[in-house]
């Protein structure tokens, strides 16, 4: 007789909420039972309120439970989970599930399915046929086909990854690099540890894309320090991809090398910015550099660099693998494909949602997020991480789209979403943006560096009724400055939270709409 698949996930999440605890009251309930049972730890599905999320295989496909805590397991064993039986955290099929069936999963089809470190199991859905197609090909070659596909950097700036790529490829250089940006920093972001820890190979073989089209040997992932669980997994997958061959000297056979290595990051926010993650990988304090030079031509040691985040390296494999145009025909607009929204904050269903550009903001808080947690009114949303801009419900119905939040003044960045609902203060918020400014400033800078300090101090009078009316002319001149005079995001981007909680809720600083439009 066969034994019975379940599967719990091993993501952070998951283990937070007690996944290690179910599994061991499994094992002691299997053996006493004397059950014929095959546990195996896949990654979570991004359904962040039913973790731990156990399934079982059955004909029919996989059924879910969840969440499902140590105690419920003898219960659970007893009403027939082996065989898909009722029981009250019965979910359904998994993909059944509305929160998945309305996803539209590519860089994430593999997540919560298979088992992260096992080989096998990432061929048999479509592991590196992107490598393969591309170790057919010459380096102009893929990087058109990266072009074609209109893949733009994930991780805030959005810049076409192919013009990066094109760039470095053509850079004259006996060494060249690629580092995957993997210090995921913002506020209400998960997708890069999700897929790190979910789906390593995914990223391996994104990165080994890069080093084959542009010309590079040598890789490095810088991780956020607070990621113990990705770092260990990303370590024990390079391992694996290399002694199978798909890393090392002669990647399937080719004659092509790239290698890999982790580079656990310093614990500083401002090293997601790419200078300043080159200097911590150098061994340096993380501070930024002053463009040009670009760090496409003169980056890591000096050396020609390609530079992308976790999310658009892992998105290179299906985009080789079915084609530039597969993916260009999602998303709308200059926004190609899909990003992994994540929904996070005061929401009563947070998780991973990936969809194509194009969906709005209402779709992702009501249609997926179930509404607020609190069951209060949802009042501000902050898109795109702590830097992202504070969108009033007035503008929840805006598409998804880098240039349609541009025009409004806020980002799309990450795709990290939190959610406040009508207790918040956005007085406290925008205040918190400029002393978070000013703790995490590499100082290099003045508008920066002074800047964020200063604006503490203003937000400060205004709210305390201090000549209101002159200190909010002195905020918005200050945030003009920050944006126009900062050397990177950091300064110029701290303006966007405050601004825009100026400008949509005025009356939590104590101001009315004329004295803001004065202003």
């Amino acid at each position: 007789m066969n034994a019975v698949k379940i599967f719990v996930p091993r993501d952070s999440a998951a283990l937070a909420a007690g996944a290690d605890e179910v599994v061991s009251r499994l094992q002691q309930e299997i053996a006493q039972r004397g059950l014929s049972v095959e546990i195996v730890r896949n990654s979570s599905r991004g359904m962040f309120w039913l973790e731990p999320l156990l399934e079982v295989q059955t004909p029919q496909g996989r059924v879910a439970y969840g969440p499902v805590q140590a105690e419920d397991v003898a219960s659970l064993l007893d009403a027939g989970v082996l065989q898909g039986g009722a029981h009250a955290l019965h979910l359904g099929l998994t993909e059944k599930i509305p929160f998945l069936a309305k996803q539209e999963r590519l860089t994430f089809a593999r997540m919560g399915i298979t088992d992260p470190l096992s080989l096998s199991d990432y061929e048999a859905h479509n592991g590196w046929a992107g490598l393969r197609a591309a170790l057919q090909l010459e380096g102009a070659a893929i990087v058109q086909t990266v072009t074609d596909s209109g893949l733009r950097g994930r991780g805030g700036a959005a810049f076409p990854a192919g013009i990066k790529w094109r760039t470095v490829l053509h850079a004259q250089a006996a060494q060249k690099y690629v580092v995957c940006n993997a210090d995921e920093g913002d506020s209400g972001t998960y997708s890069d540890r999700m897929t790190m820890e979910g789906d390593p190979f995914m990223l391996i073989e994104g990165m080994a894309i890069a080093g084959i089209a542009v010309g590079a040997t040598q890789g490095y992932i810088y991780i956020r320090s607070e990621y113990p669980h990705a770092i260990d997994v990303m370590r024990q997958a390079i391992v694996l991809a290399t002694q199978a061959g798909f890393l090392g000297d002669n990647i399937c056979g080719s004659g092509k090398h790239f290698s890999l290595e982790v580079r656990k990051a310093a614990g500083a926010y401002v090293c997601g910015e790419e200078t300043a993650m080159l200097e911590s990988i150098e061994g340096k304090r993380g501070i930024v550099r002053a463009k040009p030079p670009l760090p496409a031509l003169e980056g890591l040691f000096g050396l020609p660099t390609v530079i992308n985040n976790v999310i658009t390296l892992a998105s290179v494999p299906i985009i080789l693998s079915k084609g530039a145009a597969f993916y260009r025909d999602y998303g709308v607009g200059r926004s190609h494909g899909t990003l992994p929204f994540q929904l996070a904050g005061n929401i009563k269903h947070g998780g991973l949602v990936e969809k194509a550009f194009g969906l709005s903001l209402r779709e992702l808080l009501f249609d997926f997020g179930g509404g607020s947690r609190s069951g209060r009114p949802i009042k501000a949303v902050q898109v795109g991480g702590p830097l992202g801009a504070y969108v009033p419900e007035s503008q929840w119905d805006i598409p998804l789209d880098y240039e349609a939040y541009a025009a409004v003044g806020a980002v799309v960045g990450h795709g990290g979403i939190v959610v406040h609902d009508d207790s918040a203060n956005m007085a406290q918020l925008a205040r918190y943006a400029m002393e978070f400014c000013a703790l995490e400033s590499c100082g290099k800078c003045t508008p920066c560096r002074i800047g964020s300090t200063r604006g503490v101090e203003v937000i400060d009078r205004i709210t305390h009724n201090q000549n209101k009316e002159q200190q909010v002319v002195l905020l918005r001149d200050l945030c003009n400055t920050m944006l126009a005079g900062s050397l990177c995001a950091m300064g110029g981007m701290t303006p966007y939270p405050v601004l825009s909680a100026l400008n949509h809720y005025p009356e939590d600083f104590g101001l009315d709409v004329r004295e803001t439009e004065k202003a």
